[in-house]
């Protein structure tokens, strides 16, 4: 597969993405996972929360562990009835606590001030929770709600960091050094961030292509799993692009820089992987915006059952107080903020690292969602350059003429006549051909005029030739004749063929009901072929740009989630209109630049791994979230009837967080593809 005008279609696909993010502090134990996402297609996006909080992270962990030993002697002293138990107890809540504590306070006089209300967070719950313990006289049970709440906090942000370092892991990987060759010919170790366009470099055997360009020197395979997510190394030579953070693993080369650091195509990834994680799916976005309501309803609700345990059911008041207490630990939804944003991190991770950058995860997660999905033909279902399918010669002796002659000509079609007849005995002769504008090529080969042109109304032909003629046309193919003296001798029939991974994917698609459909500009005769060698249910052909818009819009009424997938320019319209744009990598800049996700090599196969990704998501996300919410509802059960205490409750809600966290990095293993 053709890679080398990579850079060209990569350069600029995404500068609309590269916006300055606003980095929020305070983070509550939901904001530490869910970050703003308006990615309703429209292609802008707000950017939330950096990971960041305003207290310095070292600062926590030395008051956590302080607070922690406090508490293991102040439970020795309780053991031996020393009363100084509590004073410990009540110091390691406050020391432990600190972080989780202040976070919470935080972010609610933030968010009420913004908002204009008052706009709660669960941190508030388990603080309520603490206090009350230590009032009713459980300061010991107060101490522990802090440090497991407070030490798992620690241990969801090492899990989501990991998240996000397996993410951005795989780009991670610029260099920051390269070898400048002098005008001397002498050889100096700069900076990256100092090299100019036009400077020559020399890169070693093992070294990083520090920055992108094109090979002046030399021959060598390049690693390109950094940009592709392909790990078979490519041949590169004289005149072939190379990449910024792709490795030499053969032979030192020289090369000349074509671009800054900073607008290389490893750069321009990294930022776009930067924003992507800060754009989530629909139920990371639904679990923030009712996260104030949910707590606002849990300390409403609180007073309602203190009174109706004390009343109704005769609990007495230190019972009540105490399976209050229990109440709110219970109810804390930790483990529902979790349930979404790792997970959907995690895919994120395991696409990239197969070279598909989706540029949020709403985009990710809504692919399973897909009704109908319909897809461009040329370079997209199809390889892109004609093949020369079929032919027939009166006389085989011909064909080391046509091969001289094509091989002066950088059409596609000359290109794949060279191609088919490499192995042909060449011609000896030196010819000179002459272009024929609009029509073809004509040269004198032994004294005889040969033309390779287009089928031409006053050429004489056999019937045979006709038949052939009419034949390869009905199939949808360009024919080509060859004549001598006005009479065809030889005709050529070229075809862009379907690639090897269409029929594969389009097999699936169908196979999991989705609709699919072929769009192009092409001749009803050609698409309709493609489309039955490819199982295609849908062709729709000769459509202008907006009338692939307008049929993208028609399926979206009739079918419902509309996937386009396309590379060129004229798919713009179409990519931009559709529930999700899926963009080849080798296309053009404007069709990369309004999609949702890219694919980095012309490989639809990975289209397909994207899908099951996005289901394993949505069915991770679906079993976090009832898991979630049945610890909840343990919790409350085993609370009415006295059957926890704050310690079990505690260690049952921490524990339902870690285990939805854990479910979600799953999705960090390599998927069947």
């Amino acid at each position: 597969m053709d890679f080398k005008e990579l850079t060209h279609n990569l350069k600029h696909k995404f500068e609309h993405l590269l916006n300055k993010e606003e980095t929020h502090e305070g983070e509550t134990c939901q904001d530490h996972y869910l970050h703003h996402e308006d990615h309703e297609h429209e292609h802008h996006h707000d950017h939330g929360h950096h990971h960041g909080h305003n207290h310095d992270d070292s600062k926590a962990v030395i008051l956590y562990i302080a607070g922690l030993i406090l508490y293991i002697i102040g439970m020795v002293l309780h053991f031996i009835g020393n009363g100084f138990a509590n004073i410990l107890f009540i110091l390691t809540l406050f020391l432990s606590g600190y972080h989780v504590t202040m976070e919470g306070v935080e972010d609610t006089i933030e968010k009420t001030k913004k908002k204009g209300k008052f706009q709660p967070n669960v941190h508030i719950l388990m603080t309520l929770a603490a206090v009350g313990a230590v009032l009713i006289g459980n300061a010991e049970e107060g101490a522990l709600l802090i440090l497991i709440f407070a030490g798992a906090h620690f241990l969801e942000e090492y899990v989501e960091e990991k998240s996000r370092k397996s993410l951005t892991a795989l780009l991670q990987m610029n260099p920051t050094q390269a070898r400048l060759i002098q005008e001397n010919g002498e050889v100096v170790v700069v900076e990256v961030a100092s090299l100019k366009v036009g400077d020559t470099l020399e890169v070693l055997h093992g070294d990083q292509v520090p920055i992108d360009g094109v090979i002046t020197k030399g021959l060598t395979s390049i690693d390109e799993a950094t940009i592709t997510g392909e790990s078979m190394p490519r041949s590169k030579g004289e005149g072939d692009e190379v990449f910024a953070s792709t490795v030499n693993i053969s032979n030192r080369f020289e090369m000349q820089v074509t671009a800054a650091s900073t607008d290389t195509v490893f750069a321009k990834i990294m930022k776009v992987v930067e924003n992507a994680q800060h754009s989530m799916n629909k139920q990371a976005t639904f679990i923030q915006k009712i996260e104030p309501i949910y707590v606002n309803i849990v300390l409403i609700i609180w007073p309602i059952f203190l009174l109706f345990g004390y009343f109704l059911m005769g609990w007495d008041l230190n019972t009540t107080l105490y399976r209050g207490m229990v109440y709110l630990i219970g109810v804390s939804p930790c483990a529902l903020a979790a349930s979404a944003v790792p997970a959907t991190l995690a895919a994120m991770s395991r696409l990239s690292k197969m070279g598909i950058l989706a540029k949020g995860g709403a985009a990710i997660s809504q692919l399973q969602e897909l009704r109908v999905i319909s897809f461009d033909k040329t370079g997209t279902l199809t390889k892109g350059t004609p093949d020369l399918t079929d032919y027939w010669f009166e006389d085989e002796a011909i064909i080391p003429a046509i091969v001289a002659m094509e091989k002066q000509s950088t059409h596609p079609l000359a290109q794949a006549v060279v191609q088919r007849f490499n192995e042909w005995t060449v011609l000896k002769e030196e010819i000179e051909v002459e272009v024929l504008v609009g029509q073809g090529v004509r040269s004198v080969v032994s004294g005889e005029e040969i033309q390779i042109v287009k089928p031409l109304d006053t050429t004489n032909r056999s019937a045979e030739v006709s038949s052939r003629m009419q034949e390869w046309a009905s199939e949808g193919k360009t024919v080509v004749t060859v004549v001598k003296e006005n009479m065809i001798v030889g005709l050529m029939a070229f075809m862009d063929l379907p690639n090897e991974a269409s029929k594969a994917v389009l097999d699936y698609f169908k196979s999991e009901l989705v609709h699919t459909t072929m769009i192009t500009g092409d001749s009803r005769e050609t698409a309709e072929m493609i489309g039955m060698k490819l199982g295609v249910q849908e062709v729709v052909a000769n459509v202008l740009p907006e009338e692939k818009l307008e049929k993208i819009q028609s399926q979206k009424e009739r079918y419902g989630l509309t996937a386009m997938v396309g590379d060129g320019v004229n798919d713009a319209p179409a990519l931009a209109t559709a529930d999700i744009g899926i963009a080849m990598g080798n296309g053009t800049d404007i069709a990369i630049e309004t999609s949702d996700i890219v694919i980095m090599r012309n490989d639809l196969q990975k289209l397909v791994s994207a899908h099951k990704i996005s289901k394993k998501l949505h069915r991770v996300i679906l079993e976090n979230m009832i898991f979630a919410m049945s610890v909840v509802v343990m919790l409350l059960v085993l609370n009415f009837f006295g059957l926890t205490n704050i310690g079990w409750g505690v260690v049952l809600h921490e524990g339902s967080t870690i285990l939805v966290l854990l479910n979600g990095l799953r999705l960090l293993a390599p998927i069947e593809e």
